[in-house]
């Protein structure tokens, strides 16, 4: 019997594992309790002997609108004690799918923004509806990548493409994102749930370790450079959060999102 878990639910069918993200009145943004309680379903999954892969998805139309803002607002007056711990918890939650053992696919159901959007260079697999579109809107809230994407995704989408959306908050259909490398099939949103279903049932009967070693073996080559490039995000994430002009950009969007 898997863990209880607030802000998302653990399902297995076989040996595939899923995760879905389960805040879907918030569209999916990620709190401080839902990047705990990630972090310990990919452990439990990667400690249970009879799950072969795993997916990722969101509940209802979002996949994840990525950091919930609110985050920052509830920091405290100690903002820099704050930048400290979440800094930290980005850190060790990203370095978890860089270290993930299984095969990772992502099941991009609908809108994904910011770090929902960057790990997805870190998984193996990502499959999205036609309803999916990809943003990460970091320079209009005053911030900088994550995610490992300042390196990942100049390698998948190539740097000029890379730089449009990590620069200058370009959106990608799910189109676009195929034709980009960073998806790797768009199929309909009305047969998405079962056909997604169908296929990772497959994948999940293959070999397990055959599939493990051939994912260790491709990620060895780059594991290092990911924690490194991890590292540096971080602590530059951490200057952009102390900052007058991140501060000012994440009230902003609050104020504008309040009036809707």
């Amino acid at each position: 019997m898997g863990v209880e878990y607030e802000t998302v639910q653990v399902t297995r069918q076989g040996a595939l594992g899923t995760i879905t993200f389960n805040r879907p009145k918030k569209f999916n943004a990620i709190n401080l309790k839902m990047y705990e309680e990630i972090v310990s379903a990919l452990d439990e999954l990667s400690n249970d002997d009879s799950i072969s892969i795993v997916a990722t998805t969101g509940a209802g139309n979002f996949y994840c609108s990525g950091n919930d803002l609110t985050n920052f607002m509830n920091a405290g007056d100690d903002q820099e004690k704050a930048s400290e711990m979440a800094a930290s918890m980005i850190r060790n939650f990203v370095a978890k799918f860089i270290d993930f053992p299984k095969p990772l696919i992502a099941l991009v159901n609908g809108p994904a923004i910011g770090l929902s959007v960057t790990l997805l260079g870190l998984y193996d697999v990502v499959l999205a509806s036609d309803k999916a579109t990809f943003h990460t809107p970091f320079t209009t809230l005053g911030q900088s990548p994550e995610g490992c994407s300042t390196y990942t995704f100049p390698r998948i989408l190539g740097p000029s493409k890379a730089k449009e959306m990590l620069l200058f908050n370009k959106k990608l259909t799910a189109q676009d994102a195929c034709a980009h490398h960073l998806v790797s099939e768009v199929i309909p949103h009305g047969t998405f749930r079962d056909e997604t279903n169908r296929r990772l049932l497959d994948f999940s009967q293959l070999p397990p370790k055959s599939m493990m070693y051939g994912k260790q073996l491709t990620r060895d080559m780059e594991r290092r450079t990911l924690h490194a490039t991890n590292a540096a995000e971080i602590d530059r994430l951490k200057e952009r959060w102390l900052s007058e002009e991140c501060m000012n950009a994440v009230v902003a969007f609050l104020q504008r999102r309040a009036k809707l």
